[in-house]
């Protein structure tokens, strides 16, 4: 059962910032709500990246790079296809996480260079709750923002 509660999670956090991201597109991917923050796209690259990059504390490889992770938007242009795979591959990989950790597992500590020595299930729900509050941020920006 906890395995099917975890993965119900993961499904939605994924549905939530789906219903969200699926609006991006290259009319808005420059939208900031202020010269001062992030646009659109920068943020929903940070959201694939960090999620793969994550995954890699839980032992699944990947060649994504981290490139606004602790950085600046400084107006970069990201390829909204590729941000869009990163989104996508970070999310399977944490589907495939549930689904590949026994429960016991979950409470076991995994040493991180970005949190230090915290338990598989604190690390997933890091994860999770970064990801719904950037995709708040995308879905104000998309709203409200515009180009600056």
């Amino acid at each position: 059962m906890q395995k099917e509660i975890l993965l119900q999670l993961v499904k939605q956090s994924r549905k939530d910032c789906s219903h969200f991201c699926k609006n991006i597109n290259e009319e808005n991917i420059d939208f900031r709500l202020t010269e001062q923050t992030a646009s659109v796209g920068f943020i929903y690259r940070h959201i694939g990246e960090t999620s793969n990059l994550i995954g890699q504390f839980f032992g699944y490889e990947t060649e994504v790079e981290g490139t606004t992770i602790n950085q600046k938007d400084t107006g970069k242009k990201y390829d909204l296809k590729i941000s869009r795979m990163y989104f996508e591959n970070g999310y399977n990989t944490l589907e495939k996480l549930v689904k590949n950790t026994s429960d016991n597992e979950w409470l076991e500590e995994i040493e991180t260079p970005w949190f230090g020595k915290i338990s598989r299930i604190k690390l997933l729900s890091v994860l999770l709750f970064h990801n719904s509050h950037h995709c708040g941020q995308i879905s104000s920006t998309l709203l409200k923002g515009r180009k600056h």
